[in-house]
C-alpha cells in the first residue's frame, strides 16, 4: 500500500541538480584527479598551484585535441579529460578566492548563503 501522499513529498523545488552533469563527465574527472593523485602522491595537491599554471596547461591539453591528438601521451588519457579538469581546478580556486562569486553562485543555485 502506497501511504505517499502528495502534500509530504518532499520539497526540493529551486535546490541544485547534481544529477544534471552527464556522469561521463564526473568519471572522466575522477580519472584524471586518479592519475593526479598517483603522479604527485597528494590529493590536495592542486590547491598549492597558481592559478595561471592550470591555464597554461589547459591551454596546451586544448590545443593538442584542436590539433586532432585524442590522447594525452603522459597519461594515456584523453586531453579533453585534462581541459575538464584543469578547468574545474580553476573554478574551486576562483569559487573560494572571490567570495562575492562564491556568494552569488550559491545564490542561484539556491544553496544557503552564509555572511
Amino acid at each position: 500500500m502506497d501511504n505517499h501522499k502528495p502534500e509530504q513529498a518532499k520539497n526540493d523545488h529551486g535546490k541544485p541538480r547534481p544529477t544534471l552533469v552527464p556522469l561521463e563527465a564526473i568519471w572522466a574527472l575522477t580519472a584524471v584527479r586518479q592519475y593526479g593523485v598517483q603522479k604527485y602522491h597528494d590529493p590536495e595537491n592542486w590547491r598549492k598551484v597558481e592559478p595561471q599554471r592550470y591555464r597554461d596547461a589547459c591551454y596546451r591539453h586544448w590545443l593538442k585535441y584542436l590539433d586532432g591528438e585524442r590522447l594525452d601521451e603522459d597519461s594515456g588519457l584523453p586531453h579533453l579529460w585534462h581541459v575538464l579538469c584543469n578547468l574545474a581546478f580553476l573554478v574551486a580556486l576562483e569559487w573560494v578566492d572571490d567570495l562575492r562569486w562564491s556568494k552569488v553562485a550559491r545564490k542561484l543555485l539556491g544553496m544557503e548563503v552564509q555572511g
